[in-house]
């Protein structure tokens, strides 16, 4: 069968004799005209005027800002700038007054090669951009202190545009419920002090930091102050199926498009499961969300909620980036050769600090309940001496697996990567 990996997809052999079940996610009508589908949202948003009375109720409007996922993300970009960038040109917005900024948040800046899947190959010799650097404090404006004392960096190009525009995806998300919305400003386009108050030790601790969870989730309440804070006039939003395609579009008012979007979720990508298995292969669903291993914790973190006490995550990610470029200390921690329970209650007391400490908080969450396999393009020296453990080939992981949990032990498969989120039912 494929597994979701890479550009491609990753082929291998199933036994008839393993107790394995797959979830495919359940199949979503594909627009075929997103670009129609998107302007008309544009001009019949929820939740705000249409944008070309928004434009036309500005008296200056000399720098527009629109925000893009960056090279990390399946969003297809390209595609709602294309359709975006031609209503604002009806509307007599000069190619020249456009700028589109990167949401980087704390991940590596973007690769010459990947601003064409992005942006897109006519637009990209038409219009500016700038890629979003969160360590860069002059780059960065501080609007004070939300009410929970978290301080307010943000992209100073941003805030000091004349129209504001977020773009971007929904889906479920392991630590902020779902992404999409307010993500693109926190942690996408806000400086290091903002993204690591907001997602601090406590945050990411909290039960209701998890898949799904986002109306008590403490880093989407903050994360949506913040957005209101920094201004935010109009949002074009999607949800894509797993070959990337889009399936849903929403434009209007910042959460308004959210909650819709996330209600489609909730019907469609969630699937209940009787009992935890012994052992769980999961995925990021292939490029670019399989860019590195720092980015692959997300798909261990779909193996956590299937995986019983003891059990086996089996993580299948091409990780072509390595570990993660710019993740150095993450690196570190790594190759350790601490314990994951060290690792997670130091982290929790704060005796170990760094910008992005909540990935390998999670991470040793997790390994803390499971073993985890990693499939990927990353030789055995190169998962560190934690606990990770390598296996070939994922034919290779089950059947260690197997010699844990014996011969009859039950296997779940999630081939396409958050596309399907199993959730355990309650009893």
């Amino acid at each position: 069968m494929k597994f979701d990996y890479g550009k491609t997809s990753l082929e291998f052999s199933l036994d008839p004799n393993w107790n394995a079940t797959i979830i495919h996610p359940i199949k979503q009508v594909v627009i075929e005209n997103p670009k129609n589908v998107i302007k008309n949202w544009i001009n019949n948003p929820i939740g705000t005027p249409p944008l070309k009375e928004i434009v036309d109720q500005r008296k200056k409007l000399n720098q527009i800002c629109i925000v893009v996922s960056d090279a990390t993300r399946p969003v297809p970009s390209n595609i709602i700038l294309e359709a975006l960038i031609a209503e604002l040109n009806e509307y007599g917005i000069k190619d020249n007054q456009i700028g589109v900024l990167i949401a980087t948040g704390l991940h590596r800046t973007t690769y010459d090669y990947e601003l064409e899947r992005i942006i897109g190959t006519d637009l990209l010799n038409r219009i500016k951009y700038i890629n979003h650097n969160a360590r860069d404090n002059d780059s960065l404006i501080y609007l004070g202190d939300t009410e929970d004392g978290v301080p307010i960096y943000i992209n100073k190009y941003y805030y000091e545009s004349d129209l504001k525009i977020l773009t971007g995806y929904v889906e479920p998300h392991f630590f902020f419920g779902f992404s999409g919305g307010r993500k693109s400003i926190v942690p996408g386009i806000s400086g290091a002090l903002t993204i690591q108050a907001n997602h601090s030790v406590e945050n990411i601790d909290s039960p209701y930091s998890r898949f799904g969870i986002y109306e008590n989730n403490p880093m989407a309440k903050n994360s949506t102050e913040i957005a209101r804070l920094s201004g935010v006039d109009f949002v074009i939003n999607v949800c894509i199926n797993e070959e990337h395609r889009i399936t849903q579009v929403a434009a209007g008012d910042l959460e308004e498009v959210h909650k819709k979007l996330v209600d489609y979720q909730l019907n469609y990508i969630f699937k209940e499961i009787d009992n935890p298995y012994d052992i769980v292969i999961c995925g990021n669903g292939g490029y670019p969300l399989d860019l590195n291993l720092y980015q692959a914790v997300k798909s261990m973190g779909i193996g956590e909620i299937a995986v019983k006490e003891g059990g086996t995550i089996i993580s299948v990610n091409e990780c072509i980036d390595g570990i993660g470029v710019g993740h150095d200390k993450f690196k570190d921690l790594l190759f350790s050769k601490k314990k994951p329970e060290d690792i997670y209650r130091k982290a929790l007391s704060k005796e170990i600090t760094m910008i992005d400490i909540w990935e390998i908080q999670i991470l040793t969450r997790i390994m803390m309940k499971a073993e985890v396999y990693v499939i990927s393009t990353i030789n055995r020296d190169g998962l560190g001496n934690i606990g990770l453990k390598y296996a070939e080939s994922i034919e290779a992981a089950i059947r260690m697996s197997l010699s844990k949990h014996g011969p009859n032990a039950r296997i779940l498969i999630l081939p396409n990567g958050p596309q399907i989120i199993p959730i355990l039912k309650e009893k």
